[in-house]
């Protein structure tokens, strides 16, 4: 399938992803948005090509999965392994361990392991989730079996969804990060208090904030991985990066976020 994206935005060849991660992404930048968590006991993953369906022939076989990266020194090794699949998108996981490698081949609900210790708390806001008068609502694009492509209609409401969604966690939570994941934005709650959260009030802060068009499965910590800041977004070729409230408002992907394998060209 094609996928429809604003001007300039288009998937990431491989070499081109080889370039961005060999020359361009900032390792320090990296451990300073993870400074509040050990990055030793930070578990990463990538998915080599499920969306964009571009990849390295050898990974065929596992193109499709989240390949877990657990087994590390720090995020020297990590990018050896970005480096080693050239994926798509990675990734790290919300969870706080005691012991990660105790995880290994786990059956046991993370909320109820003692290894547990907790998990960020996230928004996952995309253009999909909100209704478009050209491309109809979620379920109309699930019909077409494209919930992937998006205008820059569909962008802004996602846009201004996410400052008011901002604003009202603002009135409960203190440290509130905004990270433009490539489509759309995630909002992080590193507040201590929201690490705890049961899966309960979890899911009930979920459903409280649907009508954000957030991705509820993230919310409710269902999904554990959510996207590397400074990392690239092959899907769009797009750099994940962190924003200020006010960057926000005005923020135009078509314009801004470009690895410089696109500032060399006319894309």
């Amino acid at each position: 399938m094609k996928y429809r994206f604003p001007r300039g935005m288009r998937i990431s060849t491989i070499s081109e992803r080889e370039q961005f991660y060999r020359n361009e992404f900032d390792l320090e930048k990296v451990k300073s948005w993870l400074s509040w968590r050990e990055i030793q006991k930070t578990v990463f993953a990538v998915i080599v090509g499920r969306k964009t369906n571009f990849y390295l022939k050898e990974f065929e076989d596992v193109k499709d999965k989240a390949l877990i990266i657990d087994e590390h020194r720090g995020l020297e090794e990590v990018l050896e392994y970005i480096l080693h699949y050239l994926p798509e998108g990675v990734y790290y996981d919300r969870n706080l361990y005691s012991d990660p490698r105790l995880c290994e081949n786990c059956p046991k609900d993370c909320w109820k392991c003692r290894n547990f210790l907790g998990q960020e708390l996230a928004f996952d806001l995309d253009p999909e989730n909100v209704d478009c008068p050209y491309h109809g609502s979620l379920e109309e694009k699930a019909a077409r079996k494209d919930t992937i492509s998006f205008c820059m209609l569909e962008f802004k409401r996602v846009r201004r969804n996410t400052a008011k969604l901002y604003k009202e966690l603002e009135k409960d939570y203190e440290n509130l990060r905004i990270v433009f994941s490539g489509r759309g934005f995630h909002i992080h709650v590193l507040d201590e208090r929201a690490m705890k959260l049961s899966k309960k009030e979890r899911e009930e802060i979920a459903e409280a904030f649907e009508d954000f068009g957030i991705d509820e499965w993230v919310t409710s910590g269902e999904m554990r991985l959510i996207r590397l800041p400074f990392s690239l977004n092959a899907l769009v070729s797009r750099i994940c990066i962190p924003l200020s409230f006010e960057d926000l408002r005005t923020f135009d992907p078509r314009k801004l976020a470009k690895p410089s394998f696109l500032l060399s060209t006319s894309s």
